[in-house]
């Protein structure tokens, strides 16, 4: 990214990615339901590990190993994988106040 866009460009897109990383977060946490807090931020750890990866291997820190950049690379399963992350955080979001009681009946409060 920083090979066409220069300095600026991979600065700016470390931002987006810490801004993606933040509003999920966000959304993670204001979940009233235990199970989708822990799935919201599961995701959101998932997502900023391909990230903080991928980022790190481009520099030399880490060994070479086949992680794409997220939303960026082409990765075909990585790719599928976290679009699906996305779609059930975008749902933990929908669904933030809704509980869960032991018998699996959702109280939407």
């Amino acid at each position: 990214m920083a090979e066409e866009f220069g300095f600026i460009g991979g600065v700016a897109l470390l931002a987006l990615y810490t801004m993606i990383v933040g509003y999920g977060f966000v959304i993670a946490l204001r979940c009233r339901s235990h199970f989708g807090r822990l799935l919201g931020l599961g995701i959101v750890t998932n997502f900023s590990l391909y990230a903080f990866i991928n980022t790190a291997m481009v520099m030399g820190l880490i060994p070479v190993v086949g992680v794409p950049l997220p939303l960026v690379s082409y990765g075909g399963t990585a790719m599928l994988a976290v679009m699906f992350g996305f779609g059930l955080l975008l749902n933990v979001g929908v669904h933030r106040e809704a509980r869960l009681d032991g018998g699996g009946e959702i109280h939407p409060d």
